[in-house]
């Protein structure tokens, strides 16, 4: 009966496992976007979402003149891509992402990986793994 337990027990980790989600957000340049999303269709990510930003960090932002005043422009455009995708394909993900919007410059952005609990698509009803 401990062994039954055990066997049980071991079988809803693996099954936990293989049904656990993580959200990849991708801060890029704008300029990237395709090469990016060129490269995500190549790993078999179909789906994304893609947002206009703002944002800054060690770039500092630009220097701009406007009427002949120089001012500095603090909030960089860059594009945001969230990505949900099953756990075993998160390395797919990051590699071709970061491969695809890597300029060796400094403000190529940034990667980010999450836990997601649920996803529920809202035409069907289906959740978890199949609602992605």
């Amino acid at each position: 009966m401990l062994l039954a337990g055990n066997l049980s027990e071991t079988w809803s980790r693996l099954h936990a496992a293989a049904m656990t989600m993580k959200k990849v957000e991708a801060i890029i340049k704008p300029f990237k976007l395709d090469e990016v999303k060129d490269a995500l269709a190549e790993v078999g990510i179909s789906g994304m979402t893609v947002t206009e930003v703002k944002g800054f960090g060690r770039t500092g932002g630009k220097k701009e003149v406007y009427r002949g005043s120089a001012y500095v422009v603090d909030f960089v455009p860059k594009v945001k891509l969230e990505i949900v995708v099953p756990e075993a394909q998160v390395n797919d993900v990051l590699d071709a992402i970061e491969k695809s919007a890597k300029t060796g410059r400094i403000g190529d952005g940034k990667i980010f990986v999450s836990s997601i609990d649920e996803a529920v698509r809202i035409r069907t009803g289906e959740r978890g793994l199949d609602a992605i």
